[in-house]
């Protein structure tokens, strides 16, 4: 590829912050499309002249560039600057590590997936291929078969419930759907894993989700909802059971139709809760 000569996009950098302004300069140039994925950027000489600053304030504002993941950077005689071309997994990994991170209540868990895996059945249902349907049918059949083995083997389990629910954020036919079910499905995938490692609820979520791979098939929205519910009551089922079984280890009285009310708690997480703002005036 021809080394690409842009300086007409760009124009001299600001004094006292121009290595900020090469980098926002660049940054504007790939999201608005006049620098393209793949597309290589003038030398790093080139872009002292056309920037007017110093080989330092162009590293500077390349590597800036290259940790937002905008730009790769290669050496040798053939390297340089290109524009990243990113994957929609890549993109999903640092949300998905930030929220592992927060340690968010389960119960808070549960709503959001609740609610994004309704609308997302919903345009899937009505979006969704003949073919595609019939594929996510196959996979949960299998996925039952694998479930009622002896011994599971819970890892390829996790890769191929992470797979299907990816499948059905797919069939929607909207890509950022399936960018955040990637990303909750890295971040949380350890929650609905509790229901399959659990001898007394794996059968039965492996028979909820063939039931609403079937009622996606058919066309069937109100019984498919039905279905996403009935899988949301089963975690927070199998999360109470875990919880009374830690609490009685610990020598706790507790009772199974005590459950955790959102509001009640106190997230150690960088967020103000609707409640906490409310109380506060802001």
């Amino acid at each position: 590829m021809n080394q690409p000569d842009n300086a007409e996009i760009f124009r001299p950098a600001q004094v006292g912050r121009a290595s900020e302004d090469v980098a926002l300069q660049v940054e504007a140039a790939i999201l608005n499309g006049q620098l393209k994925r793949g597309e290589r950027l003038p030398s790093e000489r080139r872009l002292q002249g056309v920037f007017k600053s110093s080989r330092g304030v162009i590293r500077e504002a390349l590597r800036a560039l290259k940790q937002k993941g905008l730009i790769e950077i290669k050496k040798g005689a053939h390297g340089g600057a290109s524009v990243k071309e990113l994957e929609l997994v890549n993109a999903s990994e640092p949300l998905a590590i930030f929220l592992k991170q927060q340690q968010v209540p389960s119960q808070f868990l549960i709503e959001f997936r609740e609610s994004m895996d309704r609308t997302i059945t919903q345009l899937a249902t009505s979006r969704g291929s003949r073919p595609d349907k019939q594929a996510l049918v196959d996979s949960t059949v299998y996925f039952e078969e694998l479930l009622r083995q002896t011994d599971p083997d819970m890892k390829r389990i996790a890769e191929i419930d992470r797979e299907m629910n990816i499948a059905l954020a797919r069939m929607t036919g909207n890509p950022i759907f399936e960018m955040i079910m990637r990303t909750t499905q890295i971040g949380f995938s350890s929650q609905d894993q509790l229901l399959y490692e659990d001898p007394g609820f794996r059968l039965k979520a492996a028979a909820n989700w063939g039931e609403t791979a079937r009622r996606i098939a058919d066309g069937d929205i109100l019984g498919a909802l039905s279905s996403i519910s009935y899988h949301y009551v089963l975690l927070a089922r199998c999360l109470k059971a875990k919880e009374n079984q830690t609490d009685a280890a610990a020598g706790f009285q507790t009772h199974a139709d005590e459950v955790p009310v959102c509001g009640d708690t106190a997230p150690n997480w960088p967020f103000q809760s609707a409640r906490e703002t409310s109380d506060t005036g802001q």
